[in-house]
């Protein structure tokens, strides 16, 4: 999505500490890219856990971004339907 990052992670550090990470990777020359705040949630079940990955991956059709999950570039689905 070009005005907002969504991940669904299974995380072995804290929040606070990949959030971190990641937007510190991605300044711009010394220039925050990112507002402060963000959002988490966490994730009790299997079947909320693939719910979740659903929205995410169906989110840039919604979006108008592309024709079908797989189609976007940088989602986990194109990754999944890429040839071998």
């Amino acid at each position: 999505m070009p005005n907002h990052v969504q991940m669904l992670i299974s995380p072995q550090q804290t929040v606070a500490e990949i959030t971190r990470i990641i937007k510190s990777a991605s300044d711009r020359r010394g220039q925050p890219l990112w507002y402060p705040e963000s959002y988490d949630h966490w994730v009790r079940t299997e079947r909320e856990f693939q719910e979740i990955a659903n929205y995410i991956e169906h989110n840039p059709v919604k979006a108008g971004l592309a024709s079908s999950p797989e189609a976007y570039r940088w989602s986990s689905a194109a990754a999944v339907a890429a040839p071998q």
